[in-house]
């Protein structure tokens, strides 16, 4: 608790700690939509779990709500244009920022995917059948769809942040126009067309938070993490903790007017519009149109808003937008207290750890509670169901707060360097060779992963993971600290 009060007070005035706030709220939501939605029961005498969607349609619409993958999307724009700015500022170069992004959600990544493999192996060798660990392996990984559309999104920050630079609000209105496309792929064939919107959907809402940073870019840099005082010092995951720095190029994106802008509007006004708007047109595209009601996976329905994302998702991240803006100036007021703040510190000081472990704490209690004998098997929507959600999410609740126990420090001691290393002329090193290294290794992170959430989830996998996926990952793990310690950086 002292040290949450220390970086509470050496918290820069200037620090938008609403965005910090809006990762812990989404990070929550989706644990605990997670845990709640889920449904036990056996299958060919083994536990087995699938979504409660399918029966309770009445909560399609809360869906509205509980797809907070936009948010996540949103607040890491904010953070990532931030620390480059901030790096920028600082005489670093683009390559060094993204072999330093790399760090806090490389770490906590490796870890789970090597305890996996390890915990598959043992299982393995000790008489266990290598489809069913792949399943429960599979389950595992299920956070890690995530981090596939993050590694890319911080990969092409740079350039993104150009073009943001360059034509404003254009570039997301651009990366809209290619998901309608790519539904109408989905309608009206080829549905390969809607592979791209893994990617366009996601830079749309990653390229607003550049426009949210925009307009609230303060005077003075401040450092990378809630709560402390001195740049680079982070309590927070890679996938958002930010600096709140300068601007960067002295101009002011309200010189333009329309998409070229190049700053969010954040008036109570925009965020009215936005939330009607948004509601309107999702109503419109779900009712009325053809897409589903639910913005998550629902077995059966004939398209999914989620994988790939659609226009529907979108009209429902505009929505969450306009509430964001709208509830943005009495959550600031709220946040420069110490007790909310000190929680926000607390959870983004782990939340990569809890968002990466929270289905694995769900195998680990199913198993306890298989092996007692007291699995909880209640059909969906009866008394019974419901009257287990509350001991249900407080047993998993303790058993990731072990988890995170146990893995969170790898997280919480990932520092990123308040600078380049060695000063300017260390940043000037960054060459053609180290940028394509970096490029390298992100790309071979996106592989890994892409192979693991691709492969079927009943493959005899003895490691529960593709090896060429396995290894895939590692090497560009293993490219990337090799490139943070300071390998290569003369190419």
């Amino acid at each position: 608790m002292r040290r949450l009060r220390q970086l509470a007070e050496r918290t820069p005035p200037g620090r938008e700690r609403y965005v910090d706030l809006l990762r812990a709220l989404a990070i929550t939501m989706v644990v605990l939509g997670h845990w709640g939605v889920t449904v036990i029961g056996y299958e060919h005498g083994r536990p087995a779990g699938r979504s409660a969607l399918a029966d309770l349609p009445w909560t399609w619409p809360l869906t509205w709500v509980a797809q907070v993958m936009p948010v996540f999307f949103l607040v890491g724009g904010y953070a990532n244009a931030a620390s480059l700015a901030a790096r920028r500022r600082r005489g670093g170069s683009a390559t060094g920022w993204l072999v330093d992004r790399s760090a806090r959600l490389v770490r906590p990544t490796t870890t789970l995917l090597l305890v996996l493999a390890a915990g598959a192996t043992v299982a393995t060798l000790r008489g266990a059948e290598a489809t069913q660990v792949r399943t429960v392996v599979w389950f595992a990984t299920i956070p890690l769809w995530f981090l596939v559309a993050y590694f890319a999104v911080v990969a092409l920050t740079p350039p993104m942040v150009a073009l943001h630079r360059r034509f404003g609000l254009v570039v997301p209105a651009a990366l809209v126009a290619l998901v309608a496309l790519g539904d109408l792929g989905r309608l009206l064939g080829p549905a390969g067309l809607a592979d791209g919107n893994y990617l366009f959907a996601w830079l749309a809402v990653h390229q607003l938070g550049f426009a949210w940073y925009d307009a609230t870019r303060p005077a003075q840099p401040t450092s990378d993490t809630p709560g402390a005082g001195r740049p680079g010092r982070s309590a927070a995951t890679g996938v958002g903790p930010h600096d709140a720095v300068g601007r960067a190029d002295g101009r002011r994106g309200h010189e333009r007017t329309g998409l070229r802008r190049r700053e969010l509007p954040l008036s109570p006004r925009a965020g009215t519009i936005l939330l009607a708007g948004g509601l309107v047109t999702l109503v419109l595209l779900t009712v009325v149109g053809p897409y589903p009601v639910a913005m998550l996976h629902v077995p059966g329905e004939r398209l999914d808003n989620a994988a790939p994302p659609s226009l529907a998702l979108l009209a429902a991240a505009a929505a969450q937008l306009g509430l964001i803006l709208l509830l943005r100036g009495p959550a600031g007021r709220w946040l420069r207290r110490s007790g909310p703040w000190q929680a926000v510190i607390a959870v983004n000081a782990v939340v990569l750890t809890v968002f990466l472990w929270h289905l694995t704490a769900a195998i680990l209690l199913v198993g306890l509670l298989d092996a007692l004998g007291v699995l909880p098997t209640a059909p969906v929507g009866t008394a019974t169901w419901w009257a287990w959600r509350i001991p249900w999410l407080a047993a998993l609740a303790v058993v990731l707060a072990v988890l995170v126990a146990v893995f969170g420090p790898i997280e919480a001691r990932t520092r990123r360097p308040s600078g380049p290393p060695g000063g300017r002329g260390r940043a000037r090193a960054h060459g053609r060779v180290s940028t394509a290294l970096a490029v390298a290794g992100y790309a071979a992170l996106v592989a890994g992963l892409l192979l693991n959430s691709l492969a079927p989830k009943e493959a005899a996998e003895p490691l529960g993971l593709p090896a060429p996926a396995l290894v895939a990952y590692l090497a560009g793990a293993g490219l990337l600290r090799l490139l943070r310690s300071g390998w290569g950086s003369r190419g």
